[in-house]
């Protein structure tokens, strides 16, 4: 018997088996795919916003401020990429600057410090490439940009070193009320736990309706993305916002914590988790993008992605107790990414008011380090070479990601099993020749390691097999 299980191991389940990791505690992430991650997390707009634009009152507002203050403490503790680099909303119009007066005093209430209203002129000094059109700018010094698969996986890994059991590739299929909690069913045998927390992102509906009648409604919404090359990466020192509508916060223009610069996303309703890129969704981004930065050049785009966001029919957050030891934690669409530690806090004190005692660990271990060779000097490159020469061996020549890195992420607590995973971890694929170079070395390391042939070998989630059609070792992928 578990005393909690978590549904979704995407940033709102590991932040949350972070948080009750630190107690003494039986717990245990159920996710379908077969790495964390594997969903919304993976893309986003990598954002950590100040908290200006939720409505005063609500949850998001109030878990926005506190998660932005959390995630510059846990990134520095896990050793994640951040970057404080502040962020503006453009005014392009009266109308325009009438809104940024609406989001300086929705800052003022949710208690986002340090808000300033600039002039076209001081925004301009601040980042030279801004449009001549920018009338005036909502400027958030705390606004920051994160990496947020290995923001989400340093939680997850985190939790699991604290005791935490992570079962992938497990999928729910049914919630059934017994005495002492609930008996989980999946595609892997059945669980019992006190607690349930359904953290399963764009199908935290179909679990909650397992467990309870309907009380919200997740309306998919996809966001497609440019990724352009490091040329491009110093366009813009902020993240670069327009004035938010109906939508969303509209497309951004941003840098990354990897050198690159990011551009969107639009809004699409999606029936399901379509995550394809169209023409005309990816022409609304450039076109929209370079109303902000008109000399964006979108030739250097190395690659092309979306996201498909949660939003529900609330408007909101969805965090409650909607059944007997059931919780959600639902339609955590943006700002979900920087709420997510704070989030995990609410769930844990909503907990503790349903009867779940809480109790610290003594012993809860806080800490993480990795080893990212491109950024040592070349003495602490001689030394580490000399001691594990894997090291010395350079496998993508974009990033310049060793082999002893691979390695070291498949030594790790959730250790790879997709070219993908490997990318998430260490970088190798994520140059401007987005993997031509270094995938085949990439799948010759997990093969030799996983003990297992490229026949077998997946670009990402399961099925995105590599190789297609018959092999020498006779199997068949269709």
């Amino acid at each position: 018997m578990y005393d909690v299980l978590i549904i979704g191991c995407g940033i709102t389940g590991a932040a949350t088996a972070f948080h009750l990791s630190c107690y003494r505690l039986k717990t245990a992430i159920l996710e379908r795919e077969n790495d964390v991650a594997d969903g919304t997390t993976k893309a986003n707009s990598a954002i950590l916003h100040a908290g200006y634009d939720p409505e005063p009152g609500t949850l998001m507002a109030k878990l926005n401020v506190r998660g932005a203050a959390l995630a510059k403490e846990l990134c520095a503790q896990l050793d994640v990429p951040y970057q404080p680099c502040g962020s503006f909303v453009l005014a392009f119009s009266p109308q325009d600057e009438a809104t940024l007066q609406d989001l300086f005093r929705r800052g003022q209430a949710n208690g986002v410090p340090e808000l300033r209203l600039l002039t076209g002129e001081e925004t301009r000094a601040m980042d030279p490439n801004l449009s001549e059109q920018v009338t005036a700018a909502l400027y958030a010094p705390t606004a920051a940009i994160c990496s947020p698969w290995e923001y989400c996986l340093a939680l997850a890994e985190t939790a699991v070193r604290n005791g935490t059991e992570l079962h992938l590739r497990t999928a729910v299929t049914g919630l059934e009320l017994v005495e002492g909690g609930w008996l989980v069913h999946t595609n892997q045998g059945d669980f019992r736990s006190r607690y349930v927390i359904n953290a399963a992102g764009v199908s935290a509906q179909a679990v909650h309706e397992m467990a309870a009648p309907t009380t919200f409604v997740i309306h998919p919404s996809r966001g497609q993305y440019y990724l352009l090359d490091k040329s491009e990466g110093d366009r813009v020192k902020h993240v670069i916002f327009q004035c938010p509508g109906p939508n969303g916060k509209g497309v951004l223009v941003a840098p990354t914590v990897h050198g690159n610069l990011i551009v969107g996303p639009n809004a699409d309703p999606v029936p399901d988790e379509d995550v394809g890129t169209t023409a005309e969704g990816l022409n609304f981004v450039r076109t929209t993008a370079q109303k902000s930065v008109p000399s964006v050049n979108f030739r250097e785009s190395i690659r092309n992605f979306s996201g498909v966001r949660s939003s529900t029919n609330r408007g909101d957050f969805v965090i409650e107790m909607a059944a007997p030891h059931f919780l959600d934690l639902a339609g955590i669409c943006s700002p979900g990414l920087t709420a997510a530690p704070a989030i995990a806090e609410y769930a844990a004190e909503l907990l503790a008011g349903d009867g779940l005692a809480l109790e610290e660990k003594p012993d809860f271990f806080c800490q993480r380090r990795r080893v990212r060779f491109h950024d040592l000097s070349p003495a602490e490159k001689a030394k580490l070479v000399a001691e594990h020469p894997a090291y010395g061996r350079v496998i993508c020549r974009c990033e310049t990601v060793t082999e002893g890195e691979i390695l070291e992420a498949l030594r790790s607590p959730i250790p790879p099993c997709s070219v993908d995973g490997v990318k998430r971890r260490v970088g190798a694929g994520m140059g401007r020749c987005q993997g031509g170079f270094c995938g085949p070395r990439v799948v010759e390391i997990l093969c030799r390691e996983l003990g297992i042939t490229p026949d077998h070998m997946v670009q990402d989630k399961d099925g995105s097999w590599l190789l297609v059609g018959e092999t020498k070792g006779g199997n068949n992928h269709v």
